[in-house]
């Protein structure tokens, strides 16, 4: 076959291509938010920042009250106010501030732009409104489609997250399906308007491990075939490892370490991150290996903090490490750490047996 013009010629000298640059979609930049109490006020977030890439999956872990949930709520400003407040801090959604928003212009982007599923389906359903119906109430709002079109395509959402005679299915209410049912009709009702960012908060704490994994592999299928990126909040590593492409570790209102996934499970660098993965039954470790416990309990967040927020329960902490917090500092490509034992050259103190 002739070609109709000659090739390009090669320029040999010119360098190898490059990674492909990053797509920003979300970016968070030192957002903090208080909770105003009668006892006291509580830091909820103290400066957290992080960013999510176009189709990208960042999983959020750390124990109950780092302020995993609070986080995510604050980017679509869902804290109860009052008696919490987002006090600084930029939330950049395609370079558009959040904070700055009407509320008019946020709800077009709640449920549009951006979707969440919460923990509990059956909190989170109204009880006394059919499947379809609710899932048709976001249709409306943010496509124009008819009432007809909307019933049709809730149907087909349905359907594709695997729930069986689809059509039939949608004059159910919620209490007609069983828990992982449920929380598939949420994925379905975040997907109906094609977000571009999901936020799964613990979406598969109340279910089974066998539901579980059937929750994680649709949750990945989906985001394959649709590009849709994800924030998944959890405090289960394992359901992490078979998703995330980064992982984002929070304790006390902060994020501690931030890395691609595989390199924060083979190269833990703060004390925390190795607590939690000591924690973890791993099959590969033998039967007669014993799981680490993390000691001590997690502080409170009342009043002003100081120092590093871990130092009580860590066994690595130092004078330094009582009277100043760590900002995050990277160590490997990617990955940031909030740890002195690095500052000081120590890298591989935190992994001592």
């Amino acid at each position: 076959m002739m070609l109709d013009r000659p090739l390009p010629a090669l320029d040999r000298d010119a360098p190898p291509p490059g990674p492909e640059p990053r797509h920003k979609l979300l970016e968070v930049r030192n957002l903090a938010a208080k909770f105003y109490t009668v006892d006291g006020v509580v830091n909820a977030l103290n400066g957290i920042s992080y960013s999510v890439d176009k189709g990208e999956c960042l999983a959020i872990v750390g124990e109950s009250g780092s302020g995993k949930s609070v986080g995510v709520l604050s980017i679509l400003r869902l804290i109860p106010s009052p008696p919490g407040r987002i006090t600084s801090g930029s939330i950049l959604f395609k370079g558009t501030d959040l904070l700055t928003l009407d509320d008019r212009a946020l709800r077009d982007i709640r449920g549009g732009s951006i979707a969440i599923i919460f923990q509990d389906p059956m909190t989170s359903l109204n009880p006394v409104m059919r499947v379809g119906a609710q899932i048709t109430e976001s249709l409306l709002a943010h496509e124009r489609l008819t009432r007809r079109q909307a019933r049709s395509k809730a149907a087909d959402l349905l359907g594709m997250v695997g729930i069986p005679r689809p059509a039939e299915r949608l004059g159910d209410y919620p209490h007609q399906f069983s828990g992982g049912m449920r929380q598939r009709v949420m994925i379905a009702m975040a997907l109906s308007c094609s977000p571009q960012l999901i936020i799964a908060d613990e979406p598969t704490t109340a279910l089974d491990v066998t539901i579980q994994a059937q929750i994680v592999e649709l949750v990945k299928k989906l985001q394959a075939e649709l590009g849709t990126a994800v924030i998944w909040i959890s405090h289960d590593l394992g359901v992490v490892a078979r998703l995330a492409d980064r992982v984002a570790v929070m304790y006390a209102g902060h994020i501690v370490e931030q890395a691609p996934v595989d390199e924060l499970y083979a190269r833990p660098a703060h004390p925390y991150t190795l607590g939690l993965l000591g924690s973890l039954p791993r099959l590969d470790a033998g039967g007669n290996k014993k799981l680490q416990a993390i000691g001590g309990l997690p502080p409170t967040l009342l009043g002003d903090l100081r120092g590093c927020p871990f130092e009580p329960r860590c066994r690595f902490a130092t004078d330094r490490c009582r009277e100043q917090n760590p900002a995050l500092a990277e160590v490997a490509p990617g990955h940031t750490v909030a740890c002195w034992h690095d500052r000081l050259g120590h890298r591989d103190a935190p992994h001592e047996q």
